[in-house]
């Protein structure tokens, strides 16, 4: 599966959008000039680059994004989307139902899975993925490593997690004992992995970050270990916390303690570390997060999915808590899009807060939110110095015909597909499809896989 890298552009206009989202105070109604994979200028309405261009694209039939930014995913979870026994669960029950099939993944079934969860991503304008991999069965110890691949393949930027299991069903956890790894074997690949791929700067490609899975499959000890790691090799720490109710009676139960009392205890109450879900906390707890600089990863569309409840978004950000948005795992979401995600954050927000939630807002958590959760300074705005990543849409569907507001129209009349889409000043996606990749002959090898899996791999 080979795709090939685009020339990088020297200095290209793309002029005068039909509308622009900056998520900051600039206008870009006239464009924005990109240069050695930055963005260099940005125009308002009549305005000219400040020096001639070698290229222009004329963006008049595009509303032009930041690239979106993905903060909580599951790549493996593609191969188990819409499986019947788990359709209709709550969130411990769908996962003690799944993990004996994710158990059996390979390799090749991985390679696949980050393969087609990364090319929808892209498809939607998303240019920068956080993936929180946890499951390390025998025969798959560098899942990370084939990740990295996948994701250079694509042209994309990632926070790839190595994730850990330490607490298996033997011990009172939730994961099976043949999913759980020994704390000292999670350590070391960590620290190995950081050394070999964790890259440093606003351009980086790929950064590696430390994350035990969650309270009720991972132990204290890895919690505690992998924060003096993170401190130690400077990466960011990332688990899920305080999805569910359930999750919040078993932290009582196995600590005595709830959520962010754990999350404390274990030295992880700081701005290194982002939240996946991040539902049921107090007022007091919010404060807490807000005060530590503790970043949340809202993921709207798997909370409804299985039922988890609603995030307090707009509290958490006005207590100076980072948010930004995830897909989540394609096997509770079931998708892996981005603008569609915006689009569910903004009306789940509305039903709890009001329909004066603006549409700017939940692109906002989109781009610059998820870029500050991420810890991506140099992601997720229109502005001079930023990278050149870049999420171009189209109106011209039957969808948006009688719309007015183009900014306004790709959440409310639900864009679910990016015409074009750049990458640190290269174009990853052009007339909405990725050049190179086979999408037909991905389709056909991941569902083969797909079907294999839920089968006991025959």
């Amino acid at each position: 599966m080979t795709i090939s890298s685009p020339a990088p552009i020297s200095r290209l206009w793309i002029r005068n959008p039909l509308a622009a989202f900056t998520a900051n105070s600039l206008d870009a109604s006239g464009g924005v000039v990109v240069s050695g994979g930055v963005i260099t200028e940005v125009l308002a309405a009549g305005q000219q680059p400040s020096t001639p261009c070698t290229e222009t694209f004329d963006a008049g039939n595009h509303v032009l994004l930041p690239g979106l930014v993905n903060t909580h995913h599951h790549f493996y979870q593609t191969l188990t989307r819409a499986w019947g026994p788990v359709a209709n669960a709550p969130l411990f029950p769908w996962l003690q139902n799944l993990y004996p099939v994710w158990a059996r993944l390979t390799p090749k079934d991985l390679e696949l899975a980050a393969t087609a969860a990364l090319a929808e991503l892209l498809l939607s304008g998303c240019t920068t993925a956080a993936d929180h991999h946890y499951l390390f069965p025998a025969g798959l110890e560098d899942a990370i490593d084939i990740e990295v691949e996948a994701v250079r393949r694509l042209g994309m930027r990632a926070t790839l997690t190595r994730g850990s299991m330490t607490l298996g069903t033997d011990d009172g956890g939730l994961p099976p004992q043949s999913t759980v790894q020994d704390p000292e074997v999670v350590l070391a690949d960590s620290e190995r992995l950081v050394s070999t791929y964790h890259e440093r700067g606003d351009d980086a490609v790929i950064q590696v970050a430390l994350a035990p899975c969650s309270p009720f499959s991972v132990t204290k000890d890895i919690m505690a270990e992998s924060a003096a790691l993170a401190e130690r090799l400077d990466v960011r720490l990332h688990t899920h916390l305080a999805e569910t109710l359930d999750e919040e009676d078993f932290c009582r139960e196995m600590f005595g303690l709830r959520t962010v009392d754990y999350l404390d205890s274990v030295g992880w109450l700081t701005d290194r570390t982002w939240l996946g879900h991040g539902i049921h906390f107090s007022d007091a707890e919010i404060t807490r997060l807000g005060a530590a600089g503790t970043g949340v990863a809202h993921c709207p569309t798997s909370n409804m999915r299985l039922a988890s409840g609603t995030a307090r978004v707009l509290e958490l950000e006005d207590a100076g808590v980072p948010v930004g948005l995830g897909v989540d795992g394609s096997a509770s979401n079931d998708a892996s899009n981005m603008i569609l995600e915006a689009r569910q954050a903004l009306y789940l927000q509305r039903l709890r807060y009001g329909a004066d939630v603006p549409v700017e807002r939940a692109l906002g958590w989109a781009t610059r939110g998820s870029a500050a959760v991420l810890g991506r300074r140099g992601l997720g705005q229109l502005a001079p110095g930023m990278q050149a990543d870049l999420a171009l849409f189209t109106l011209d569907e039957l969808r948006f015909s009688g719309s007015h507001d183009p900014v306004a129209a790709l959440l409310l009349c639900a864009a679910d597909r990016a015409d074009r889409v750049m990458v640190g000043g290269k174009w990853r996606v052009v007339d909405g499809q990725i050049p190179g990749l086979d999408i037909p002959g991905l389709i056909a090898e991941h569902s083969a896989a797909a079907r294999r899996l839920v089968n006991g791999g025959r």
